[in-house]
């Protein structure tokens, strides 16, 4: 075999077994007590279609507490690099928000490869304006409107933010300017800033595998006439000029011992350049995501400082 159908197949099955693993872990899970929605107060509803005809990529669940609101909403957009897991794999993260009395949105999105960039933009873009005019039917108040994610999900929130405050040619970012959602503050964490070019983070063997894996499953096949600024988001805001409209508070998690966290650091500085208010926190020994692991110190820590941001960002 040869090297280059080698270096392939690796990279195949080391995606696959991530791929497995994540989602077993999740549902595993699922089955402690900890996990039931009900003991914090929260009630979920499932498989609500935000885009018609409502097959898995166009649905969504709601994450809802059972007191009395109307809630801040938070659109939480799941990582995997940006080619899997879902909705259902990403219920600690959702849980962990509403049950500090937010209503959680988290919506299913197209994945690369069969559907390279820049659909997931697209669809975190309609995903936002479903959640902006429907939010109050949930319990959700759109003018407290929060936008949050890690790794993958953390480089569409903030393509999101970029839209929502900057014209842009693209119909479908267009029509997020145009909507002028009032995004309140922003949670991007673990976040691969710019995807075109993960050789720079250095890495080698399987994190490297994964790195380039990402960059060609979400870009390989693209439409080449579709600009990158809301794939390398970090490069769109490192030249950026003063926006159309103030970007919102960021604040931004990162780990210790994850590769991208660079990105993170580089988001920071081009957010200050841009005079927003940005805070990134380094938590020691964090990998890649590690705030989903709720149960460990470094998890409970990010999670403390995100709600304690929260409560500031929103008043």
């Amino acid at each position: 075999m040869s090297p280059r159908l080698l270096e392939r197949a690796r990279q195949a099955l080391s995606g696959h077994l991530m791929e497995h693993g994540t989602r077993g872990i999740s549902r595993l899970a699922q089955l402690h007590p900890a996990a039931d929605p009900t003991r914090y107060g929260v009630k979920v509803t499932r498989d609500v279609a935000w885009r018609a005809p409502g097959g898995h990529d166009d649905r969504l669940d709601v994450y809802r507490p059972t007191a009395p609101g109307p809630h801040p909403a938070v659109l939480y957009v799941h990582g995997g690099g940006f080619r899997i897991l879902s909705k259902d794999t990403h219920w600690g993260m959702a849980l962990a928000l509403a049950s500090k009395g937010y209503t959680v949105f988290v919506p299913n999105y197209r994945l690369a490869p069969r559907h390279p960039y820049p659909a997931a933009v697209v669809d975190a873009c309609e995903a936002l304006a479903w959640v902006v005019t429907h939010a109050g039917e949930h319990g959700g108040d759109a003018d407290r409107l929060v936008l949050a994610g890690e790794s993958a999900g953390a480089n569409l929130v903030t393509a999101l933010t970029i839209a929502a405050c900057t014209p842009r040619p693209e119909p479908w970012a267009r029509a997020v300017h145009d909507l002028a959602p009032n995004i309140r503050a922003v949670l991007p964490a673990c976040g691969l800033h710019q995807v075109s070019d993960t050789d720079r983070l250095g890495q080698r063997g399987f994190v490297n595998d994964r790195l380039r894996q990402v960059s060609s499953d979400y870009l390989a096949t693209r439409d080449p006439a579709v600009s990158l600024d809301l794939c390398d988001v970090v490069c769109t805001l490192e030249r950026a000029e003063a926006p159309a409209r103030p970007l919102p508070p960021f604040f931004i998690v990162a780990g210790g011992r994850d590769p991208v966290t660079p990105d993170s650091h580089r988001l920071q500085a081009a957010l200050e350049r841009l005079g927003v208010d940005a805070t990134t926190v380094e938590y020691p020994g964090g990998i890649h995501a590690f705030h989903a692991f709720l149960w460990t110190r470094a998890a409970r820590a990010a999670w403390r400082d995100q709600h304690a941001f929260l409560t500031r960002a929103l008043g």
